[in-house]
């Protein structure tokens, strides 16, 4: 059977989208606290250790909250398929870019790059050439792109080929990395539109 996908209702998406901030304070707070640890009295690390453990409990209730549901509606439900068949995708960056780029797979490569931000933009004037870079765009989207590539280098064959080749041809880590997140988001945003899931040997 195929359902028909019905139109992704606001209340829903502002759950989806409040529950992926939720799970980014939570995931900040937890940073903080172990950055806290150093230089600490056993009595201090202690109580520090324990907040940690509370922590990781809420933001693991964050993340089933999440899935549960993005499970009951099927547009995202078939999204959220697509994109954690990806090596390097899990649920917390399928989850922000559910709730952050509702917009995958709609528009072209171009528009979706230039939206999230990875498209390198120059700082031409007259005859002056500048240096390529990105800015703008949606930040939490970027951030979450980037460790899906930190995870894709190790275990995506796509993106670990594209960074090494970038990498022999001499190009510095960040400009590969930023590469590698323009041309996984490309791949994605191709999967989501055409709904296919990854295969291996995948282009994009």
């Amino acid at each position: 059977m195929q359902p028909p996908v019905r139109p992704l209702l606001n209340e829903q998406m502002q759950q989806l989208k409040d529950l992926v901030a939720r799970r980014h304070q939570l995931v900040e707070m937890m940073t903080a606290e172990k950055n806290r640890l150093s230089g600490m009295s056993q009595v201090v690390k202690e109580d520090i250790e324990e907040n940690i453990k509370w922590l990781q409990k809420r933001i693991k209730q964050v993340e089933q909250r999440l899935q549960e549901l993005v499970g009951q509606i099927e547009s995202l439900k078939q999204k959220n398929r697509i994109l954690q068949s990806v090596p390097g995708i899990g649920p917390a960056v399928a989850s922000t870019l559910l709730a952050g780029l509702p917009e995958l797979g709609q528009l072209s490569y171009k528009q979706i790059s230039a939206l999230v931000g990875v498209a390198p933009l120059n700082h031409d004037s007259g005859q002056k050439r500048g240096k390529r870079s990105i800015w703008g765009g949606r930040a939490a989207v970027r951030s979450l792109l980037y460790m899906a590539v930190v995870v894709g280098i190790r275990f995506n064959p796509v993106i670990k080929v594209f960074y090494e080749r970038l990498r022999k041809a001499g190009k510095i880590a960040k400009v590969a990395l930023t590469a590698c997140m323009h041309k996984l988001l490309i791949i994605l945003n191709a999967m989501v539109k055409h709904k296919t899931l990854w295969q291996p040997g995948a282009e994009g």
